[in-house]
């Protein structure tokens, strides 16, 4: 009963979000035709899963994510990492970050659809491009922060400067890096819908905005929960396992 009630207690907002959902358009406060009640969206989520229109297109829209994700993973953390050691790299690369931060990612979709069309390199190129800033800075950061008594101690024993920034600068930066891994997951969710918006012949995004140009509003709702909670379960796998490499902190 004593995680019953905490449990409850951090759920009820849900809870009740659900229920006004269904209670306001049936009540007249919303209109339900641009808003279906939550009883219809979840009847329309099942037709989607049972048509196989859901799975057919989350496969190509969660392999995009993985691999934008996974490239701004790959050059980001080396990259950051390389920009807190080695001075060349951090004057040719900064400038261009700071450039390129505050410019909204969704911006570069007319100029990748015109480079790349609307096959996949377009959506991966986008996520890659909004995620590796995030994944880069967290390198960048975390590698700055290493304590200098860890590197004057692995210079005196020797070590090059590969060694320790693969042994030391790296698995101390750790929490600044998954800190920054976990935003860039979650922006890569906003790219991917974003960018299947326009440029897509398939994918959740596409099945969204294909679904609301026709109507047909209470799956085109479903489709929104769905990639509600994706994001939302792979934050939660991903903070799962960001707590467990990061144990040793206490």
């Amino acid at each position: 009963m004593g995680r019953v009630i905490p449990f409850l207690i951090r759920w009820s907002p849900l809870c009740l979000l659900a229920a006004l959902w269904e209670a306001a358009p049936r009540l007249g406060v919303v209109n339900p035709d641009s808003l279906p009640p939550l009883s219809q969206v979840l009847v329309a989520l099942w037709g989607l899963a049972k048509s196989g229109d859901l799975l057919s297109n989350a496969i190509p829209s969660l392999l995009r994510l993985v691999a934008g994700l996974g490239l701004a993973v790959m050059v980001g953390v080396p990259l950051g990492a390389a920009m807190a050691t080695f001075r060349p790299v951090q004057v040719i690369v900064a400038p261009i970050a700071r450039a390129l931060y505050p410019m909204p990612k969704s911006a570069l979709i007319p100029v990748l659809l015109l480079w790349l069309g609307l096959g996949d390199a377009s959506k991966i190129t986008l996520i890659f491009l909004g995620c590796l800033l995030p994944v880069l800075l967290s390198a960048y950061n975390g590698v700055r922060g290493v304590p200098v008594r860890l590197v004057w101690s692995a210079r005196g024993f020797g070590c090059s400067r590969l060694t320790i920034m693969r042994e030391i600068a790296i698995p101390a930066a750790m929490p600044d890096l998954l800190a920054g891994i976990r935003s860039a997951l979650s922006l890569s969710f906003v790219l991917l819908v974003s960018s299947e918006f326009l440029m897509s012949r398939d994918g959740l995004g596409y099945l969204i905005s294909f679904l609301g140009d026709g109507g047909a509003y209470a799956p085109m709702f479903a489709t929104v929960i769905v990639v509600s909670l994706l994001g939302f379960l792979a934050d939660r796998l991903y903070l799962g396992w960001m707590r467990r490499r990061l144990a040793w902190r206490g």
